[in-house]
């Protein structure tokens, strides 16, 4: 009987053991690498296993007929396949494809820098980064000119982006164009944007190579977000020796809503008795300074107001180049209010709209005077250039504008954005209570683009850009394409062309009107790795610039313009930031070189503009240390020496001739500032407060940036910094909302 148990027993396994199938195969991607930890079975049954680290799966079967062969794993297609299980064994080899998301798919960098807070952005900088510049006291442009592309110029506002003029970039803010970004100036001297890096969520500068949906800017585009409602209700006081003032912002219970003011008052007065300066001053610089904000969520979006009105006033005198004894006074009085409505709606059915609405004024009051040694008045007729130093000039441009944008989700996560815009724009001046010009314009532009993303690790973007302007009486087209593909983990290859246009100077259009659009084709290949807190960043450019505006001389007056320019901009660059290596530090560094030249405005043959220099290096350092509840931020920027020239008109010949020319010295700047937060580590503190300081030019470069002639080129100046460093201390107050963690894990 035993016999008989243990031989039916052994029959038994030997049967369940033949019955049993065996399936195997790969599982890999469409490159060919292995895919462990991905699931394969039968569907309904409980047979199968987990692809290994070679890409290889193996299990068996009892189960007979008809079967689903199913592949499942997270970021790929599912895979699904009918077999007939019966005697045999089955292999079956399987190419996943990739599923496509908004946080694998591959963004297209080429040309820009972005920032924000969106997990898709390659950060580079957020508005802390702004704020804990070494030097830059908190100014967008001055922490944007760290990154590659941008030029080290400090005679004059503006970003001057690979071989283009300050005025060739431009800023938006929530989609509408900022008319004047930056505050009035004096000649030889550069002024500080309008607005607080506080007030942006997301910042993309792009070198070039932008999206359709942005127009007007040959050469650069610096775009800003703002931020959405703040995190909860909070005042804030800033107390400096230049500079006193106060805020609130207020949340709403359900934190649907906020509405908020801010008031600055800036006066110098007391800082220029203590550093002094070049230029001497008769009327110390004083801003008022004033914005308020609202903002609601609607039922799949959100409305944001935001208006910003500020007031200075300044003058200064400077020795006079075309004479010994007398003096060239400068004033100037500048009133600018900004606003700023937006609408951002999910329509439902894979529907978006961003609406914008702006409108802006501002009024400069300009007075130049030659003086003597009493600072009186003089007037002297008889000499032809005397003539042009005595006037007044008020100036006044207000936009008014509108844009709308809809979005709609195609296949996957593909896109298609189109839309139009509208801007009606006046720009006044009056020389010596005379009108000289009254220019107005109504320009009109519809763009579309599609955003392709094909893979995970391919996208395009593909647009173009249409525009018409009533003053010019002209239109133009611009074709815009940008792809990217992803060589490896965190790494892409992109590329980018594009044509761009912009409207000449309104004092260039006042005195010819039959002016066309200026031109620029940008060609732009960039590589990019980002993984683990540190980016490498390579990408070289070309540009070739068309129907740039030419100074035309003539034997009557010189104030005549055509479209006869060109140029070229070409050139490499190279930017790695790290937050890993050393443990606690952080710091970027930067590099470009530029090749460019330039046939415009008075310049008798192509030459290097007097704004471009060969090369430009930034090195951006940051380090907190909690146990002294300290931040040091240091920031170095050097550039090779620029070009500078005397263009005079030879009027036997009829043209411009170049009387001397010269390179300046190298410049150099350190800055410096740190950041004491005594709040750090206490329990509930009533009140957060920094401790702020700053410097620039840490030491002491005598930094030249250029020459001024006088009218018969006998003499010539230095532009110059009016002082050599300038100073900033101040106490950053809060209550309700405590920053200080924010300041140190930024630098961590």
């Amino acid at each position: 009987m035993k016999w008989y148990c243990f031989i039916s027993l052994f029959l038994f396994l030997s049967v369940q053991v033949n019955a049993q199938i065996i399936i195997s195969g790969t599982i890999k991607d469409n490159k060919g690498n292995a895919l462990p930890g991905i699931s394969v079975s039968l569907k309904d049954t409980y047979d199968g296993t987990i692809v290994d680290s070679l890409g290889n799966y193996k299990f068996t079967t009892t189960e007979k007929g008809e079967l689903t062969f199913s592949v499942t794993g997270i970021g790929y297609k599912s895979y699904e396949q009918k077999i007939n299980v019966s005697g045999a064994s089955i292999s079956i080899d399987v190419i996943l494809k990739e599923e496509l998301s908004e946080l694998k798919a591959i963004t297209i960098i080429a040309g820009s820098f972005a920032a924000g807070d969106t997990k898709r952005s390659a950060t580079v900088l957020n508005s802390l980064d702004v704020a804990t510049v070494g030097g830059g006291n908190a100014d967008i442009t001055s922490a944007v000119k760290t990154l590659p592309g941008a030029q080290q110029v400090g005679e004059s506002e503006g970003l001057f982006v690979r071989g283009g003029a300050g005025y060739e970039t431009k800023q938006f803010i929530d989609g509408t164009l900022v008319n004047n970004p930056y505050n009035s100036t004096v000649p030889d001297l550069a002024s500080r944007g309008r607005f607080s890096p506080f007030l942006f969520k997301g910042t993309v500068f792009s070198t070039g190579g932008y999206s359709a949906q942005y127009g007007q800017a040959l050469s650069s585009a610096l775009i800003l977000e703002s931020i959405d409602l703040p995190e909860q209700s909070a005042a804030n006081l800033s107390v400096s020796p230049i500079i006193f003032g106060g805020g609130y912002q207020n949340l709403a219970k359900n934190k649907k809503s906020s509405w908020g003011v801010n008031y600055n008052y800036v006066n110098l007065a007391a800082y220029f008795n203590l550093v002094k300066q070049t230029p001497d001053y008769f009327k110390v610089p004083a801003f008022h300074n004033g914005d308020a904000n609202f903002r609601f969520k609607t039922k799949k979006g959100i409305v944001k107001y935001y208006t910003t009105f500020a007031n200075s006033n300044l003058g200064l005198r400077r020795p006079d180049i075309d004479s010994a004894e007398l003096k060239n006074a400068f004033g100037l009085k500048n009133i600018n209010w900004y606003n700023n409505l937006s609408w951002k709606e999910t329509l439902g059915n894979g529907w978006k709209m961003n609406l914008g609405l702006g409108y802006s004024t501002n009024t400069d009051n300009l007075l130049q005077e030659l003086q003597n040694q009493q600072n009186q008045k003089v007037s002297l007729p008889s000499s032809v250039w005397a003539a042009t130093k005595n006037f007044k000039l008020k100036s006044r441009q207000d936009l008014s504008q509108i844009k709308v944008v809809f979005e709609k989700r195609l296949f996957g996560i593909s896109k298609l954005r189109f839309g139009s815009e509208y801007m009606y724009s006046v720009n006044n001046s009056n020389f010596n209570d005379t009108i000289v010009s009254k220019l107005k314009d109504n320009f009109q532009s519809v763009f579309a683009e599609t955003e392709l993303v094909i893979t995970n690790g391919l996208a395009a973007l593909i647009g173009g850009r249409f525009e018409h302007s009533s003053i010019l009486g002209k239109s133009n087209f611009a074709p815009r394409i940008s792809i990217a593909y992803k060589v490896g983990k965190g790494a892409q290859v992109s590329a980018a062309y594009g044509q761009f246009y912009q409207k000449p100077e309104n004092n260039q259009i006042a005195y010819s009107p039959n002016l066309g659009y200026t031109k620029a084709t940008h060609y732009i290949l960039t590589y990019q790795k980002s993984t683990n807190d540190r980016i490498f960043r390579a990408e070289t450019f070309y540009k070739k610039y068309q129907d740039l505006i030419k100074t035309v001389p003539t034997n009557y007056y010189y104030g005549v313009y055509n479209n006869s320019g060109d140029g070229y901009a070409k050139g490499i660059e190279f930017f790695w930031r790290d937050k890993k290596t050393i443990k606690n530090f952080d710091y970027w560094v930067s590099y470009s070189y530029l090749d460019t030249k330039r046939d415009y405005l008075n310049y008798p043959q192509e030459l290097q503009p007097d704004f471009a220099a060969n090369h430009t290096v930034s090195l951006v350092t940051k380090r907190f240390f909690t146990d002294i509840k300290t931040g040091f931020n240091f920031t170095y920027s050097y550039a090779t020496g620029r070009p500078y020239y005397n263009f005079l008109y030879n009027r036997m010949d009829n043209k411009y001739t170049i009387a001397d020319r010269g390179e300046t010295k190298d410049f150099h700047n350190l800055g410096f500032s740190m950041n004491y937060v005594p709040s750090i580590g206490k329990t509930n503190p009533k009140v957060f407060w920094v401790l702020v300081a700053s410097v620039t030019n840490v030491l002491g470069y005598d930094a030249v940036y250029g020459y001024r002639y006088s009218y018969n080129g006998a003499n010539k100046q230095a532009v110059t910094p009016p002082a050599k460093r300038f100073y900033f201390i101040g106490a950053f107050f809060s209550w309700g909302v405590d920053r200080t963690q924010d300041a140190i894990n930024n630098n961590l």
